[in-house]
């Protein structure tokens, strides 16, 4: 899919919402907003559609504003807010409608005015409510990866091996992905203040090649727990005695 293509679709729901009188504005998000320089043929559309007082479940209920740019294949309510779709020509959209009262409280990062109604201001592309991401003290991480290792290989030698592999590959890499940052801080742009495994390739390129290393699938529960350890004793202070304990439970 095109750049021009899904810039063309998110002009295309703004020319059907300016049809509606209830209709306010189109907000992109992400790569349909302040960021489409890393907009490409992977993208999926992110915006909000604001709309007037007491008109929300108006536009929520019948999706005839989108279905009749493009048929919609599939949809669900993924929030009370709105839907994640799929257009049949295959454009994909995670949206959601808010009342423009209902901004002042949303989270969300600094998007794009689309179109808009002359009345509603421009600051509605800046949130009123900033994500503020929790950061966690570096002993604390190293706690809980360390902590995770010893459940994780404890349940998998007890034969609970799906449990020990969320413990292992996706929990103990959680607090590893945090950790990254003090050890190789993020090269280029686009940070997701949401989510940090986003771009994680691009922003940790020599982290990111040992990332197979540390997820060596449902199998491979200790290979990868040892991984993960010897990465967090080759950069920090790990407790002997726990280092101890999770390379028993790998042996």
């Amino acid at each position: 899919m095109r750049k021009e293509s899904l810039e063309q679709r998110l002009q295309e729901i703004a020319q059907s919402l300016a049809q509606y009188e209830h209709a306010l504005a189109l907000l992109g998000l992400g790569s349909a907003g302040v960021e489409t320089e890393r907009m490409d043929e992977f993208s999926d559309l992110d915006f909000f559609v604001i709309v007037q007082a007491g008109c929300k479940a108006e536009f929520l209920n019948d999706l005839s504003w989108l279905d009749s740019i493009c048929p919609i294949a599939y949809h669900f309510a993924n929030s009370a807010d709105g839907y994640k779709l799929l257009f049949a020509d295959g454009i994909f959209c995670e949206m959601a409608i808010f009342e423009l009262e209902e901004l002042h409280s949303a989270i969300y990062s600094a998007g794009r005015i689309l179109w808009k109604r002359p009345q509603v201001p421009a600051e509605i592309a800046i949130p009123a409510v900033k994500n503020s991401p929790i950061l966690h003290d570096p002993e604390w991480l190293i706690g809980e990866a360390v902590t995770n290792l010893y459940v994780g290989m404890a349940r998998d030698l007890r034969g609970e091996k799906l449990s020990a592999m969320r413990f292992i590959q996706y929990y103990a890499v959680d607090r590893l992905v945090e950790l990254t940052e003090l050890i190789e801080p993020a090269q280029g742009c686009f940070k997701d203040e949401f989510s940090a495994e986003r771009r994680f390739e691009m922003h940790h390129p020599l982290t990111c090649a040992q990332l197979p290393d540390f997820m060596q699938g449902y199998k491979h529960n200790p290979e990868s727990a040892l991984a993960i350890l010897d990465f967090l004793e080759l950069h920090f202070s790990v407790n002997p005695a726990m280092s101890q304990a999770i390379r028993s439970y790998c042996r």
